[in-house]
């Protein structure tokens, strides 16, 4: 995209355009480019092909049911999260300034986190993974410990264990032979749960994005907004309302044709580097329709991503409560810290309540789900606490913070802005 900006503003400048009377079409050109932001083709991404075919598909069985609600970690969850968060700080948190200016996020980071097998927790270990029950609650946690350092990175790096996931609960035995493969190992494939579209008051489950019956197989229209890593994208599992089935979900290569990337740096989230995935009258085969359209599988595919965005929330409201703390403690004003003002002691109070609130919502939701008990309720409600009880952790962390509350130096303007975000994302995370 650099050396296309570069190319055009060159050209722009050039006098031979005065001499011919070119100018002012090449700066529509240029003006043009700018708004769009650049539209490319799909990337060329793997090959993706069967190797051999599986005789049936790889599921992961419920985790135990426990008598109690009990959320204590166990050994080697505490040892994810203590793992995860100590990356997050030293590895995360100090790329995040750099990655949400440039709106990309840096491709050594994001090998280093495949490198850790995040993705690989929920791919049965029978064919390579990790995984050996249900993990949504551990996919909490590392959802929590990588927002933590950055949300926006941390949705760099788990969007494609959204679409693993995807494929190991619903993909048939033909689907995940011939995508699984790639997500086990270090080499990741940029890959995206799409489901949000670019309009406002956006209702999942009604969906502009459409899929028609066509011969043996089926044709997409629509756009996709706020895809993370969309540019770089090998492989989208699409949201389209199938005639006479309804909302369904569709495994899509970035290099089919009619697929196209529109960059779209958006508020917050930026070292995701979001964009837009448009299709035009996109062609795919009857074996790109996961879950066989059922609408059950839509339903929970929605549940379990709104979970992930409850836990990001929780990772980041963690992050603000950490930072504001010491802030208000050392803070000095009129001769005494801030923080014995009251009006300022019982914000930070009520951060800390909103906070486990949020926290306990969303581990509920996360245990009942992957013990295979009714969860919609639950999803909606940790949902909704994060994100309203977010977005006010958020403003909070800026107004305690003052002025400082509003400049770069201190990250918590960051913060604020990716907080914004679990209120308005569907789709991308599923745990």
């Amino acid at each position: 995209m650099g050396y296309a900006l570069a190319a055009i503003n060159r050209l722009a400048g050039a006098r031979v355009l005065d001499q011919l009377k070119l100018r002012k079409p090449a700066e529509k050109v240029l003006f043009e480019a700018t708004k769009a932001g650049f539209r490319t083709a799909g990337a060329a991404g793997r090959s993706f092909k069967a190797v051999e075919q599986w005789g049936k598909p790889a599921r992961l069985p419920n985790a135990p049911e426990k008598k109690l609600f009990d959320l204590t970690p166990s050994d080697e969850q505490q040892m994810i999260q203590q793992m995860l968060r100590e990356f997050a700080e030293e590895q995360l948190r100090p790329a995040a300034p750099d990655a949400d200016s440039a709106c990309t996020p840096p491709p050594d980071l994001l090998a280093r986190i495949a490198e850790l097998g995040v993705t690989q927790i929920g791919i049965p270990d029978e064919i390579g993974g990790a995984g050996t029950e249900q993990s949504t609650v551990t996919n909490v946690f590392i959802a929590e410990a990588l927002a933590h350092g950055d949300m926006g990175l941390a949705v760099a790096a788990l969007a494609p264990s959204g679409v693993s996931n995807a494929l190991v609960r619903w993909g048939d035995e033909q689907q995940q032979s011939t995508y699984l493969p790639a997500f086990v190992g270090e080499n990741v494939p940029s890959a995206a749960l799409s489901l949000l579209e670019p309009r406002p008051l956006f209702d999942p489950f009604e969906l502009k994005t459409t899929a028609r019956r066509s011969g043996g197989g089926f044709v997409l229209d629509g756009v996709k907004s706020l895809v993370p890593r969309a540019r770089d994208g090998e492989l989208f599992v699409v949201a389209a309302h199938l005639d006479g089935t309804g909302p369904a979900l569709f495994l899509v290569e970035s290099d089919t044709d009619g697929v196209t990337i529109e960059t779209e740096p958006a508020m917050g989230l930026r070292g995701a580097a979001t964009g837009r995935v448009l299709l035009d009258n996109v062609s795919v085969p009857k074996a790109a329709l996961l879950g066989g359209g059922q609408d059950e599988v839509y339903r929970e595919c929605v549940r379990l991503s709104r979970i992930g965005w409850s836990a990001l929330a929780v990772g980041t409201g963690q992050a603000v409560l950490d930072y504001v703390t010491p802030y208000v403690n050392e803070r000095v004003a009129f001769g005494e810290p801030v923080s014995h003002r009251q009006g300022v002691a019982f914000r930070v109070a009520d951060i800390g309540i909103e906070l486990e609130g949020m926290r306990l919502a969303t581990y509920r939701a996360a245990s009942r789900a992957e013990q295979g008990h009714a969860y919609a309720r639950e999803a909606a409600l940790a949902r909704t606490l994060a994100a309203e009880k977010g977005m006010a952790i958020g403003s909070d962390g800026v107004q305690l913070l003052g002025g400082h509350g509003f400049v770069k130096e201190h990250p918590v303007e960051r913060w604020y802005r990716d907080l914004r975000a679990v209120g308005v994302s569907e789709g991308v995370l599923l745990v």
